[in-house]
């Protein structure tokens, strides 16, 4: 339960943030996120994925919440 609650607040803080901010704190939510799942592989992995794909789901969280 935790860790949903966890990822939840991620994403929340990650829809809040400018292109730069975004890329950081989509890099951030990854390796969070990778850590839970996978160790620190998964801490590398979802880093980097969040990195890339971090502005992309946050302009998509942003369009759903209007």
């Amino acid at each position: 339960m935790t860790r949903i609650a966890l990822a939840l607040l991620i994403a929340l803080a990650a829809t809040a943030c400018t292109t730069t901010e975004q890329r950081v704190s989509g890099a951030a939510a990854g390796a969070g996120a990778g850590v839970l799942v996978a160790g620190p592989v998964g801490a590398v992995v979802g880093g980097a994925a969040g990195a890339i794909y971090g502005p992309g789901v946050s302009r998509s969280a942003r369009r759903a919440m209007r």
